[in-house]
């Protein structure tokens, strides 16, 4: 008995209808992708199932919409379970395969099952929709366009996942993204009017044809209107996070620019080999704004040098806010010279002047550069290299850059190792005092002693104060630390004099015990316990104390000065030049710092040693000459007028069993 297939014909306006749903499908897909690699977590998670949904019912509206473009000139009604049950496969293979194929690093093996996951479903989706088909005839398929539309399904698939994974970066709109939305979309189509070619259709026996084509408009209007919706909601959602959410979570509301939670998500993008620069910016200058102009001028400051860094970036380049006057600049892929150069670019345009309310600005900028990829470094350990660069370059006179460097991170190890030590050393009395005699050269005899504190590390052996001094100062150690060096050489100080040896013993200071605001309490109780008169007692201070808060200090001097002690300024003419500031501290000594005596021969140096020897002694200041290391230096100073030297050419810093000797051979005990 011969067999005779019903003829089936298509509305090629619902055709084209199920064509442009399978785009929109896509070009949704394309743009939620994006949206997924962003993000993190349980976020990340929901945007997997909303991408699923909104991809899974595309496929399945341009399925549902093509076969309610085929009319067989008979009633067709579908069963809901059936037809939910295909939506539900189509779901959740989309599921599948964007959960496999969009995480950070790309797994090959799990993008091959991903893309299989998704055409099988696909597949399932297409024949069980087919099944769902409720008339009077009887669905058979030929084996050949079976097994095509099975392999237009996977090869569709394979190519969506590609796309998905080409733009799983690209957030914005572009005429490429289009294009693929439509390549994908065809594609989507061309299986499904590929498997309906292969049904075959045999009415049953008794079956009554219609003369005209049947279609359920109703239901046709009714999927539209929902599958429309669908896509309005994701593209609503993606708006309404792109443009309010985003902006306020991911951008600084002063420059416009990233800020730092977008620099995490810059960092998770790029966890691979690719080597990434990281150039660590912070203005030098811009406390001192905020203190005299005030934070509105800072702001209007912090808002131009964003301007300034936005016209840097380009493709590959990115620039973000850190807080208060830190920037960071990332360049993907990027080498030593690229960055040496971008932050030469950077310098230049930052200092710039700036014209704020009537306010001229000049402001420079410190830049650390640290390179690296996140594969071979966690960010955390490259923004460290970057911000301790960048503390370099202000150390070396800032309005430059630095590179971070192996030697640069041993001796920031170092830092640490010590930092770490330095908390018990002075509980577990790793410190000890060694004394450099001061000469009076015209007199021929001791004028005093200098108490200097060394560290013995139970490991690394002597420390140079160098090296420790100031990681006390910044840890705020320093206290404590002079605390036991002032009674140290106060009691030593006793001592001597019990043996006959009455000179007085000085003593440096840190800022940091000014800011205590108890520091003359603590010089009284530190001389009632060693049982020493305060006029044997010198503290020294630095020219640079007198820029932190120059009325307290003069307050607190003079209140120390009142008990009998005196206070001489260390280091004089390296710091600040406070020289108009001499007549107002209360001082008995200057000290001339080694940088003088060095190079005597100098014209220049003779003339200025003795304008301030003459200006010395104008405010009745007595001067000592510190590194003075042979007669020449002795000789030409005396001249000078300076009769008080300190340097080892009358002795080095020296213990306790060391100096002993020393005044024995001088005959002082």
């Amino acid at each position: 008995m011969k067999i005779v297939y019903l003829e089936g014909s298509y509305n090629s306006y619902i055709v084209v209808l199920s064509i442009f749903i399978a785009i929109l499908a896509s070009y949704s897909a394309l743009t939620i992708t994006a949206r997924i690699t962003r993000e993190t977590g349980r976020t990340r998670f929901y945007w997997i199932m909303a991408g699923s949904f909104v991809m899974g019912t595309g496929v399945w509206a341009t399925h549902f919409v093509g076969m309610l473009a085929f009319h067989l000139k008979m009633t067709v009604k579908y069963n809901i379970g059936l037809t939910l049950l295909s939506m539900m496969v189509s779901i959740l293979s989309s599921f599948i395969a964007f959960y496999l194929t969009l995480p950070k690093n790309i797994d090959w093996i799990k993008f091959a099952v991903g893309g299989f996951a998704m055409g099988s479903g696909i597949v399932i989706m297409h024949y069980v929709g087919m099944e769902a088909m409720m008339m009077s005839a009887h669905i058979s398929y030929d084996p050949l366009y079976w097994t095509l539309s099975a392999g237009i399904a996977l090869i569709a698939s394979y190519a969506a996942m590609f796309l998905l994974l080409r733009f799983r970066t690209q957030y914005g709109t572009s005429w490429l993204k289009w294009l693929s939305a439509c390549l994908m979309g065809l594609a989507i189509c061309g299986m499904h009017y590929t498997g309906m070619k292969a049904a075959n259709f045999t009415e049953h026996a008794g079956a009554v044809l219609e003369p005209e084509p049947v279609a359920d408009y109703m239901l046709l209007l009714g999927v539209t209107i929902v599958i429309f919706s669908i896509f309005l909601v994701s593209w609503g959602a993606l708006f309404f996070d792109r443009y309010f959410l985003e902006k306020m979570a991911y951008l600084d509301t002063v420059t416009g620019l990233p800020n730092r939670n977008e620099m995490n998500r810059f960092f998770d993008r790029h966890t691979g080999e690719e080597s990434i620069g990281v150039l660590f910016m912070d203005l030098d200058q811009f406390k001192a704004v905020n203190d005299t102009l005030g934070h509105h001028i800072g702001d209007f400051l912090i808002q131009q040098v964003g301007e300034r860094l936005s016209k840097f970036v380009h493709s590959g380049l990115e620039v973000f806010r850190m807080g208060g006057d830190e920037f960071l600049i990332t360049v993907a892929p990027c080498d030593q010279e690229q960055a040496e150069r971008l932050a030469e670019q950077v310098l230049k345009s930052i200092k710039k002047v700036y014209s704020i309310q009537g306010n001229e600005l000049f402001i420079t900028a410190s830049i650390g550069i640290s390179i690296s990829s996140i594969h071979d470094t966690d960010r955390s350990v490259l923004l460290k290299f970057a911000d301790t660069a960048m503390y370099r370059a202000k150390g070396a006179g800032k309005n430059r850059y630095c590179v971070y460097s192996e030697e640069m991170g041993k001796q920031e190890l170092r830092k640490m190792e010590l930092e770490k030590d330095l908390h018990p050393a002075l509980d577990n009395e790793q410190f000890f005092l060694v004394y450099q005699p001061r000469w009076n050269v015209k007199d021929n005899c001791l004028a005093g002693w200098e108490a200097l504190i060394r560290w013995n590390h139970p490991r690394l052996g002597i420390i140079s104060p160098g090296e420790f001094i100031p990681i006390a100062e910044e840890t705020g150690l320093i206290v404590p630390m002079t605390d036991w060096t002032l009674k140290k050489a106060c009691l030593q100080c006793r001592e001597w004099q019990a043996r006959g040896v009455l000179e007085p013993i000085s003593v440096n200071l840190s800022v940091r015990l000014f800011q205590t605001g108890s520091l003359q309490k603590t010089v009284q109780r530190i001389l009632d316990e060693a049982g020493l008169d305060p006029q044997w007692l010198e503290l020294e201070i630095t020219e640079s104390m007198v820029l932190y808060d120059i009325q307290e200090i003069i307050r607190q001097i003079e209140g120390i000065r009142s008990m009998g002690v005196k206070i001489s300024m260390d280091d004089f003419g390296t710091g600040y030049s406070s020289i108009g500031l001499l007549d107002m501290i209360p001082l008995d000594t200057l000290k001339l710092d080694r940088l003088f005596t060095n190079n005597l021969e100098s014209p220049t140096k003779r003339a200025i040693i003795s304008a301030i020897i003459l200006m010395a002694e104008n405010l009745h200041l007595e001067v000592i000459a510190e590194g003075v290391e042979n007669q020449e230096h002795v000789d030409f100073l005396l001249q000078l007028g300076c009769r008080n030297m300190q340097g080892y050419f009358y002795g080095r810093p020296m213990s306790i069993e060391q100096i002993d000797e020393w005044m024995k051979q001088r005959s002082i005990i």
